[in-house]
């Protein structure tokens, strides 16, 4: 099986797309910033999810799924800051916060079932 065919990653994916589409709206002069930070910290996620599946062991790989879930909750701190300065209508972040949650939820289960494993 392919990383690309796992439910995590395939979630890790859309959650970065939705997180592009929701800073499009940000404020410009938010580019370089908030902006900036919830892009990379989104595409991190299933960047990680894809490297540690490739890798020779499932030690390395919950390392790498241990990463992911520190850049899920990096997004969702992020997330979180943005709806506090009102960059953009709350139900929009509101909505991506509870896929960013969700994320999570699946990397912590999927780590604890591999520590089982191991």
């Amino acid at each position: 099986m392919s990383y690309k065919e796992q439910f995590i990653w395939k979630k890790a994916v859309n959650l970065s797309v939705r997180c592009y589409k929701l800073t499009a709206y940000f404020p410009k002069s938010e580019i370089y910033g908030i902006t900036s930070q919830i892009r990379r910290s989104s595409v991190s996620i299933p960047s990680n999810i894809a490297e540690g599946y490739g890798r020779q062991n499932k030690k390395e790989y919950i390392r790498f799924l241990r990463i992911a879930l520190g850049s899920a909750r990096e997004l969702e701190t992020q997330l979180i800051i943005s709806l506090k300065v009102e960059l953009t209508k709350s139900n929009y972040i509101e909505s991506v916060l509870k896929d960013s949650d969700e994320i999570q939820r699946l990397l912590v289960t999927t780590i604890n079932k591999l520590l089982i494993e191991v």
